[in-house]
């Protein structure tokens, strides 16, 4: 196998989680009194961290100290609701069980918070993953290197043998400031001309894909 590692994005890469991401934000924006947003909006508004995603989606204007309360009621409401519509891809299982069997170690670093991280790892592929790192207190979120650094530490593993797959240009990002090979999929939440626009040197467009370039 050309990699040793493969880290894999969560969101919109592995599992789709938009609905109950969209849920989620809507729910905690109607607590509040604030518009609401359709799927379509969500869908870009997502990929850099919670505080980011409730940034985006509440009105200009408001102070700091709304937006800290509408992020809490968010946190409330997915810590309960985040597999209610949430699941794998196809072919997702079946890419990472051939992966492993033919040697190659997985991990997911996301910018979800880290108990819902291990939540739906543990729920979806249980047993699949050697590491998986979101977002916590003290660390800085993708496309910050440093989620990847944990994992090489973690597993011994240096990003000269890593890939990173993803499917946005945080992704892009995150790979290239942690000095890993990057793998996007158009699957996701921004799709194959976007990826494109921002500069992605391979997009795959199915799991198999993906397998390919990671043999090498």
């Amino acid at each position: 196998m050309k990699y040793e590692l493969a880290v894999f994005d969560m969101d919109g890469t592995i599992l789709n989680t938009l609905d109950d991401l969209t849920d989620a934000t809507n729910h905690a924006l109607r607590t509040f009194g604030y518009p609401e947003h359709s799927i379509e909006e969500v869908r870009f508004f997502v990929g850099n961290g919670i505080a980011k995603l409730i940034e985006r989606a509440t009105p200009d204007g408001i102070s700091e100290e709304e937006r800290e309360k509408v992020r809490a009621e968010f946190m409330t409401y997915y810590k309960v609701h985040s597999a209610d519509k949430t699941g794998p891809y196809p072919g997702i299982t079946d890419l990472i069980k051939r992966l492993r069997a033919a040697g190659v170690k997985t991990a997911v670093v996301s910018n979800k918070p880290d108990p819902a991280v291990r939540d739906l790892c543990k729920t979806y592929y249980d047993g699949l993953f050697d590491a998986a790192v979101g977002d916590m207190e003290g660390q800085a979120v993708k496309p910050a290197p440093d989620m990847c650094l944990k994992v090489f530490k973690e597993l011994g593993i240096g990003p000269e043998t890593s890939v990173y797959i993803g499917d946005s240009d945080t992704d892009i990002m995150t790979a290239r400031n942690a000095g890993l090979d990057e793998i996007l999929v158009s699957w996701g939440f921004r799709g194959r001309q976007f990826l494109t626009e921002h500069g992605a040197k391979t997009i795959c467009d199915t799991p198999d894909e993906v397998y390919d370039v990671i043999k090498g």
